[in-house]
């Protein structure tokens, strides 16, 4: 199964504040366990949301939207995509990962599984950012994401 680990962004990481030089070499440390164990698929700190763009579509046209956007709490600063047998295990190595900057607020990272490219269609679009449903066991979902 593969996973995709976030780390949020906060106002450091919107503002390209790099992390400490000892926040580095435990991320590299880390990187190379995940590459050691085979699990890792690829990994990234990802730059500021003002060199970024979101995609808007409305009535089937798209608009872009040019960064920086405003709630940090829906941006990510870097990501880990694994693949493990398990989202135990996939839990598991999140909770290895080096603590980010924990400055203000709080620090926040997450876990969370693809699916099949197969189990989704595209969905009808709105006046909203790009968006895909996803069929699952009868049960149909719509999810946006943004294109930073």
């Amino acid at each position: 199964m593969r996973f995709m680990m976030m780390v949020r962004a906060n106002r450091d990481t919107e503002a390209g504040v790099m992390p400490e030089e000892k926040l580095i070499a435990a991320m590299g440390k880390y990187n190379e366990e995940l590459a050691k164990a085979g699990v890792l698929i690829d990994g990234a700190g990802l730059q500021p949301s003002s060199k970024g763009a979101r995609i808007k579509f409305s009535g089937g046209k798209p608009t872009v939207v040019d960064g920086p956007f405003a709630e940090t709490k829906e941006l990510i600063a870097g990501y880990w995509l694994i693949q493990v047998k398990s989202k135990e295990e996939a839990i598991e190595w999140a909770k290895r990962c080096p603590a980010p900057r924990a400055k203000p607020p709080k620090a926040n990272s997450s876990c969370a599984s693809f699916s099949s490219s197969t189990t989704f269609r595209p969905a009808k679009q709105s006046n909203s950012t790009a968006s895909w449903s996803r069929s699952s066991r009868g049960k149909s979902s719509q999810r946006t994401f943004p294109v930073i």
